[in-house]
């Protein structure tokens, strides 16, 4: 089935590519993609669950076919959490929704998912490789009083953070990625070959830059103290290359209520290599709390 495309403005007045996948009257998912890709990455996943629930993509700003915004405080938190509530608001008109997201999209969303403002509209949510910002400045506040090694252990993991924020060697990298070259890439880390390939590659992953150069230092100065409004599913990756599963299994259930995980044997972009397996989870976790809020 092919998707109906719209466009969205923003309340900055960029503009957002928009796809709705299948029949408006099942219930609502909204899937937000990670760096460096687009809303194409969760295609194979789309196929799982179009059965079974009406889907939400976008190309969240500078990737895709979305706008490029021309200013770094434009990819703060507080306006990418604007940016999913224009979606949803033109798109599914106030239904409440499902919420699933990877890596970037992960991060963006849980400022979305401890905002007050989204109770009882978010009505599960499923994150994959991203944890929220303050909870992880929180974890390493803590852990560098009594655990310094665990710190430097975890930072390790996360080296390319600090690349991101030279201002010209970053962006000028991605010139040097076509999709073959990603590809080969992706396919070493997951251990899979011929995994879908993204043409827009050299422009997502420079643009997508800005992303980390808006939020992750402020996050880390000022952490802030962030509860989920809904019940959420962490998708643990235990070979993640660039995530450490600590900042989802120590610290996020201090942030949750209703909190579970699951583990998959599997590396950063299991979206791609395993979207079987991961569509499965996403789908028995948001069934189960629709299920909840219809009875």
């Amino acid at each position: 089935m092919h998707p109906q495309i719209s466009t969205v403005r923003t309340t900055d007045q960029q503009t957002l590519c928009c796809k709705a996948w299948g029949h408006p009257e099942l219930p609502a998912l909204v899937l937000v993609h990670g760096y460096p890709d687009n809303q194409e990455v969760w295609e194979p996943i789309i196929q799982e669950l179009i059965q079974h629930f009406y889907i939400v993509t976008y190309d969240v700003r500078g990737a895709g076919q979305s706008s490029v915004p021309k200013k770094i405080r434009d990819y703060r938190m507080a306006q990418l959490s604007l940016d999913l509530e224009a979606v949803v608001d033109q798109v599914l008109e106030g239904r409440p929704f499902h919420l699933a997201a990877h890596d970037w999209g992960s991060l963006q969303s849980w400022e979305s998912v401890t905002d007050p403002r989204f109770k009882d509209r978010i009505l599960s949510y499923t994150t994959i490789s991203g944890p929220c910002l303050d909870h992880a400045a929180h974890l390493l506040g803590s852990e560098l009083k009594s655990q310094p090694l665990s710190v430097l252990k975890k930072l390790s993991k996360s080296w390319y953070i600090a690349a991101f924020h030279l201002p010209f060697l970053a962006p000028s990298v991605w010139h040097f990625f076509t999709p073959q070259k990603w590809g080969k890439v992706l396919s070493r880390l997951e251990r899979k070959q011929d995994l879908p390939l993204n043409p827009n590659i050299a422009r997502d992953g420079k643009y997508g830059i800005n992303l980390y150069r808006a939020n992750f230092i402020p996050a880390m100065r000022h952490p802030r103290k962030r509860f989920a409004q809904c019940p959420v599913q962490a998708l643990v990756l235990k070979h993640d290359a660039f995530v450490s599963p600590e900042y989802i299994l120590n610290e996020m259930p201090n942030w949750v209520d209703q909190f579970e995980y699951q583990e998959i044997n599997g590396n950063h972009w299991a979206v791609l290599s395993q979207p079987k397996l991961v569509a499965g989870h996403i789908a028995r976790f948001a069934q189960q709390h629709h299920d909840e809020n219809t009875l």
